[in-house]
C-alpha cells in the first residue's frame, strides 16, 4: 500500500478579498533541497481559469476510471511536477491503458515563480464536483502546496489515503515515454471538428470494456474522416470510447493535434490527442488495446538490456536538474556519450519514473519519483530470467542463430539481415514483438554485446 499524508484535503476556496482560490495539496515528494513532507511548488493565478478547471478535472477523471474490466476501484492521486516555468499534472487510468498530462505553461501562470519537485496532489470528490462547476471569467488563484503557515501550525490533523502501491503506473511511466519517442504528427484539426467526430463514437458499456479497434483518416489538415478498417494514411484509434474523456474539455480548446508511429496501415498501434488550450496543453495517450496496460509493453527492455546504459544513466542522473525540456544534443556533449547513449540511458531513468516524453516539443523532461534507478530490474521479470540465462552459460552462438536453455526447454533464436530477433518460443508466437523482446532474445542480445565488446 501507498500512503498519501495531506495538511488539508485539496478544495476550491469559495471568493474572499474578491478572488475564488483553488488549494491543491500536496503529498511527501522530491526536491532540489531533498525529500519534503508536503512541498510548495506555486501560488499565483491561472489566467484561463474555466480551461484549467476543465484539464484538471479531465486529467483526474482518467486516474478515478477503469476502461478494461470496469471495477469501482480507488482513485490515485496525479503526480504534479513543477519545472520552473510550467506545471505538469499527469496521471494513469486504473486499467493502465490511458495516460493523461496537462502542461500548465508559463503564459498560463501569472504569479510567483514556480517551483521546481516532483508530489502527489490530493484529488477528492468533493473538489471534482467544485472543479465541474467552475466557469464564467472570475479570476482563480491556484496554490499547489499548503500555506507557509499551515506548515509551521501543524498540530497533526492530516487527511491520509491508504491505496494500492502504484507499481504499474511506475512503469506506465517508463513505456509511454519510450513509445511517444517514436510517435510523428499525423493531423492537426480544429477543435470544433475534433469535438463532431467524438460525437459519432460509441458511448461505453459495461460490456464493450472499450474492446473496439477503428480508424481515422486526416483529410486536408481539417476534419477527420472515420472508417472502420484500416486504409492508406488512417490512424488506429484502440478502444475509441476512452476518447471521450476529453469532451468536457474541448469547448476550451483551439486545436486537436494526432500523433502516432508511422506503421503499417493493418496495424493496429498506441495513439496519441493533444489538445491547445490557452496557455496550456492536455495530452490523452492511449494504448494499443483497452486491455494491453502501458505498463506490461516491454519497450524499455532493449536499452535496460546493453551492457553500458546503466552506468551512462549514473552520468546522465547527475546532469539532469529539474529541467521542463532536455535537450539530447547538450547532454551529449557535456557526457562525452553519443545521443543514441544518452537517449538509453534516459530510457533507464525513464524505468524509475525519473523521465517524461514531451511531443509537443520533442523533447524529454525531468521529474523525480521516490524510486531508485536500481529498481528497474526487479520490476521487469523478463529482463532478470534473461540476465539469469547468461549467467547459467545457456546460451550458445552459432552465426545467425543462437540456442538457448537446456534439453526441452531449450529454444532457437534468429537475426535477420537487420539485426532483428526472432525465437521459436510462445511468447514471440503470440506478440512477434509486439509487446518488447521475449527472454531468450534478450539473453542473446547480451552476450551477442558482450562479445562485441571484447572484440574491441
Amino acid at each position: 500500500m501507498q500512503s498519501y499524508a495531506y495538511l488539508h484535503p485539496s478544495a476550491v476556496h469559495e471568493p474572499t478579498a474578491g478572488r475564488r482560490t483553488l488549494a491543491l495539496e500536496t503529498s511527501g515528494g522530491a526536491t532540489p533541497a531533498g525529500e519534503a513532507a508536503n512541498p510548495r511548488l506555486f501560488s499565483g493565478f491561472l489566467t484561463a481559469p474555466a480551461a484549467a478547471a476543465a484539464a484538471l478535472l479531465t486529467v483526474a477523471d482518467i486516474a478515478a476510471t477503469r476502461y478494461y474490466q470496469p471495477t469501482a476501484s480507488a482513485s490515485l492521486d496525479p503526480v504534479v511536477t513543477a519545472g520552473g516555468d510550467r506545471l505538469r499534472l499527469e496521471s494513469f487510468s486504473g486499467c493502465c491503458g490511458a495516460y493523461a498530462r496537462l502542461d500548465v505553461l508559463a503564459p498560463g501562470l501569472d504569479g510567483d515563480d514556480v517551483g521546481h519537485g516532483t508530489t502527489n496532489v490530493d484529488i477528492n470528490s468533493p473538489l471534482r464536483r467544485a472543479l465541474a462547476r467552475l466557469g464564467g471569467l472570475d479570476p482563480l488563484h491556484l496554490t499547489v502546496g499548503p500555506d507557509e503557515l499551515a506548515v509551521t501550525t501543524f498540530d497533526g490533523r492530516f487527511v491520509e489515503k491508504q491505496v494500492p502501491l502504484p507499481e504499474r503506473w511506475l512503469r506506465g511511466f517508463a513505456e509511454a515515454q519510450v513509445l511517444a519517442a517514436g510517435f510523428t504528427l499525423r493531423a492537426e484539426v480544429p477543435a470544433a471538428e475534433a469535438a463532431a467526430f467524438l460525437r459519432t463514437l460509441p458511448r461505453p458499456t459495461l460490456r464493450s470494456s472499450a474492446r473496439t479497434t477503428r480508424w481515422v483518416v486526416p483529410v486536408g489538415g481539417r476534419t477527420l474522416r472515420p472508417t472502420s478498417r484500416p486504409v492508406p494514411d488512417a490512424v488506429c484509434l484502440p478502444g475509441p470510447e476512452r476518447l471521450l474523456a476529453l469532451q468536457q474539455v474541448l469547448r476550451h480548446a483551439t486545436s486537436v493535434r494526432v500523433y502516432a508511429p508511422d506503421l503499417a496501415e493493418s496495424d493496429a498501434a498506441a495513439v496519441t490527442w493533444e489538445l491547445q488550450l490557452p496557455g496550456m496543453r492536455l495530452t490523452l495517450m492511449l494504448s494499443q488495446n483497452a486491455s494491453r496496460g502501458f505498463s506490461g509493453e516491454g519497450g524499455v527492455l532493449h536499452d535496460l538490456a546493453t551492457g553500458t546504459a546503466a552506468d551512462d544513466a549514473d552520468l546522465i542522473s547527475a546532469l539532469l536538474a529539474w529541467e521542463p525540456r532536455i535537450d539530447v544534443a547538450e547532454l551529449s556533449g557535456q557526457a562525452s556519450l553519443s545521443a543514441d547513449r544518452v537517449r538509453a540511458a534516459l530510457t533507464v531513468l525513464g524505468a524509475s519514473g525519473q523521465v517524461g516524453y514531451d511531443l509537443a516539443e520533442e523533447a524529454y523532461f525531468h521529474r523525480h519519483l521516490p524510486h531508485s534507478a536500481g529498481d528497474a530490474e526487479a520490476r521487469n521479470p523478463r529482463l532478470r530470467r534473461a540476465r539469469a540465462l547468461v549467467a547459467d552459460g545457456a546460451v550458445r552462438l552459432d552465426g545467425a542463430l543462437a540456442s538457448v536453455g537446456k534439453g526441452d526447454q531449450g529454444h532457437l533464436v534468429r537475426a535477420d539481415d537487420t539485426g532483428r530477433l526472432s525465437c521459436t518460443c510462445l511468447w514471440w508466437a503470440k506478440y512477434r514483438g509486439g509487446r518488447g523482446p521475449c527472454t531468450h532474445a534478450l539473453a542473446v542480445r547480451m552476450v551477442r554485446d558482450t562479445a562485441t565488446e571484447a572484440a574491441r
